[in-house]
């Protein structure tokens, strides 16, 4: 279950698979998308043009991450505000950490794309950090703010206009990204203790269809390479679609935290989940409410799960050294846990306001060859007091 209700926009004939015709009596071209063959979630769109009429197909480079040497176990801070390259939002990302099942990275859109993109391996989940546009996709355009995420589907093609300068945190998963099953009932509808619902999720603001016959490149990204596809029309030429398969954006304001009387558990804030790794939003929340009890987290040993932080804004409740865009690794297998002078700093605090996004992958994490010349080399050590 990737979305969890239908929606529909433009023109589209009463009945799929039938006849839908234009003003001079040619054919709209229907496109199912669909995913895990005909039995998973589906759209339906029609297109003024053929989406298969792509007149050259070039191999343009291999993606595959290069992740560094094995080295000694320990816990890892990158400061990937360092990382300021300005460029579009797919070829100048900027990438950090990755496994078989996601690959997490920062990118600052600066320039609308002059090429369209689609991802053929999974889905992909954006969180904006900073900055405004809009992203026109073959659904429709979503306009976007600090706080967004938004998730698009594997497959779909798509266009990045930003205002200005932006900043996103980019995770690109090798599945589907969906809300908690936890939360979901038999028909897929958030339920009442989950802490968020559909109210709060959107999908595409309008539908904008380009018939335009010329040449538009459409990168599509699959099996450890970037490949691009010359279409003969503008890509983006859907006059309608509905179905339970498109992009939607939820903001992290939006989540409402769940607290009580002790500390609860990182799975409170748990906002998506993919194949192997979950996502986590940690908002601005009062503390817990036991006359005893300890706000900051316990030490803990991730013994089946890497953690990783990137810290939004605030100041974060058991964190010391770390600014706005850095980002932490606790590898499984050690535990980690507050700062020294974090724990009773915490008690008889009312309440926290961090933003922070956290992932837990259930496959160790590697780090990303280049990483290493934004890291924070001292960070092992900063739990040792004299």
């Amino acid at each position: 279950m990737r979305m969890v209700y239908y929606r529909r926009l433009g023109d589209i004939p009463h009945k799929r698979h039938t006849t839908f015709k234009k003003q001079d009596g040619s054919l709209y071209r229907e496109q199912v998308m669909g995913t895990k063959g005909f039995s998973g979630v589906q759209s339906i769109l029609y297109h003024h043009h053929f989406p298969t009429a792509v007149k050259e197909v070039t191999f343009l480079k291999n993606t595959l991450p290069e992740y560094e040497a094995q080295g000694a176990l320990s816990h890892r801070h990158f400061r990937t505000a360092k990382c300021d390259k300005r460029g579009d939002a797919v070829v100048d990302r900027c990438y950090f950490l990755g496994n078989e099942d996601v690959l997490l990275g920062v990118v600052n859109p600066a320039e609308k794309m002059t090429y369209f993109y689609r991802n053929g391996d999974g889905d992909e989940l954006f969180f904006i950090h900073h900055g405004s546009g809009k992203i026109e996709t073959m659904f429709g355009e979503i306009s976007y703010r600090p706080g967004d995420y938004i998730v698009m589907p594997i497959g779909t093609i798509y266009r990045v206009v930003p205002e200005g300068q932006n900043r996103w945190l980019v995770i690109e998963s090798n599945s589907a990204i969906t809300t908690p099953r936890r939360y979901r009932n038999e028909f897929g509808q958030l339920m009442e203790h989950s802490p968020f619902c559909e109210r709060d999720i959107t999908g595409p603001d309008k539908l904008v269809s380009h018939d335009i016959k010329g040449e538009y490149e459409v990168l599509t990204k699959t099996r450890g390479g970037l490949h691009c596809h010359l279409f003969d029309h503008h890509p983006l030429d859907v006059v309608g679609w509905d179905g339970y398969l498109y992009p939607w954006k939820f903001n992290i304001n939006d989540f409402e935290p769940i607290t009580g009387r002790v500390h609860q558990p990182p799975p409170v804030h748990q906002t998506f989940e993919g194949n192997n790794f979950v996502v986590c939003s940690f908002v601005p929340r009062l503390y817990d409410y036991h006359p005893d009890s300890i706000p900051a987290p316990y030490f803990h040993s991730n013994v089946d799960s890497d953690e990783v932080l990137y810290y939004v804004e605030g100041s974060f409740m058991s964190r010391k050294g770390i600014e706005e865009g850095s980002i932490t690794l606790h590898p499984s297998g050690i535990p980690h846990g507050p700062h020294p002078g974090k724990i009773e700093a915490s008690i008889g605090k009312k309440e926290t306001l961090e933003l922070a996004v956290m992932i837990d992958t259930f496959r160790p994490l590697k780090v990303i060859e280049h990483a290493h010349i934004y890291e924070d080399e001292n960070y092992m050590k900063s739990w040792v007091t004299d």
